[in-house]
């Protein structure tokens, strides 16, 4: 079986590993958009996206994709449509993984936001911010003009950062003390978040509930097509789907 896995994270990285393992006879074929850093599997590797392909429907047909696992950020949504939309078409198989989101503990002083339009107003509102929430946009950061803000990103914004914005450039994961550090070094009022889930990024959840800081958190968006949270469950799912695949190569 040919599949081809939408990748960029961590969930990506570990799964593609662990169905060459389980699965010897799957041919794996790894798409990450951008390469923030170069990730050594057992997989060809693809980047820059599918546009170059004339689209994944294109890509999927050409190089007699069998199936497609969709492991990309929780917040990929328009990618995600277009695969479940892609593979409906092709009538090829589709899966969805998504790592459980984080959830409220006691003590934690979450603000829950659908919009992150509505996120970035009721940021206006606190003078020393974190923002965690990837790349932003310079019409976000008008709105926070009033605010020092300090923006933690993988990548490089691709405009000049306004005077107030400090950006840090950092990629997970993040221990709980140096997070409790950073918090307190700036005096950070609030933080911005994604709720993305996962080890990761998870310590600045804990730092701030150790020192009373608000979160805003941004909520996921609609996911189109089937869910599977549980790890091991969609490997033993891939296995099988590869045993009943034509065109398997031993």
């Amino acid at each position: 079986m040919r599949l081809l896995i939408l990748g960029g994270t961590a969930d990506a990285r570990h799964l593609t590993q662990a169905i060459h393992e389980s699965c010897p006879n799957c041919e794996l074929i790894y798409s990450v958009v951008g390469l923030v850093r170069l990730p050594t599997l057992p997989a060809t590797v693809i980047s820059g996206g599918f546009t170059q392909y004339s689209g994944l429907a294109a890509y999927c047909s050409n190089n007699q994709i069998d199936a497609v696992l969709n492991a990309t950020h929780p917040f990929s949504s328009h990618m995600g449509n277009i695969a479940n939309q892609t593979c409906t078409a092709l009538g090829i198989h589709y899966w969805r993984f998504l790592r459980p989101q984080w959830q409220h503990q006691s003590g934690d002083d979450w603000h829950l936001f659908s919009e992150r339009s509505a996120l970035i107003q009721a940021l206006s509102g606190y003078e020393r911010i974190m923002l965690t929430l990837g790349q932003v946009s310079a019409a976000e950061l008008v709105h926070l003009s009033e605010c020092q803000i300090w923006l933690r990103t993988a990548v490089e914004p691709k405009f000049r950062l306004p005077n107030n914005v400090t950006w840090i450039k950092a990629i997970g994961p993040f221990a709980e003390a140096d997070e409790k550090a950073l918090l307190q070094q700036h005096q950070i009022q609030a933080i911005a978040s994604k709720n993305s889930g996962g080890e990761s990024t998870v310590a600045k959840l804990s730092a701030a509930r150790s020192l009373n800081i608000p979160v805003l958190m941004l909520q996921r968006p609609a996911i189109a097509g089937p869910v599977e949270e549980d790890f091991d469950a969609l490997v033993e799912q891939v296995s099988q789907a590869a045993q009943h695949t034509k065109g398997n190569t031993p």
